[in-house]
């Protein structure tokens, strides 16, 4: 788990192509929490958990930043994912879980 409150891909994005400061610093503190990992070549398969305090939290707008700094920090593309399963749960703690695994 990373603790971490997942970012909405609203408070992502300055107009159409500029990253906000708010979006800059998740980046920063989210490529220092991710744990080294091997990831598979070829497709891959990814589980995301999005632990969020509030239930009104919509449960596809932190993917986009996070799928794009899962990339950055593990260094695979986007289109060798084939499967996305993504979940949200309402906790106490906000946060995001998740793993990458070879797609079968």
């Amino acid at each position: 788990m990373i603790y971490i409150k997942p970012l909405s891909v609203n408070k992502a994005w300055q107009g159409r192509r500029f990253k906000t400061k708010e979006y800059k610093a998740y980046e920063k503190e989210l490529l220092l929490k991710l744990k080294p990992m091997q990831i598979p070549s070829g497709s891959i398969s990814i589980n995301v958990t999005f632990y969020f305090k509030n239930k009104l939290s919509d449960i596809d707008n932190p993917l986009k930043p996070f799928l794009d700094i899962l990339q950055k920090k593990y260094k695979f593309n986007d289109r060798d994912i084939y499967n996305l399963n993504v979940t949200k749960k309402i906790s106490n703690t906000e946060g995001i879980d998740f793993d990458i695994l070879k797609n079968i």
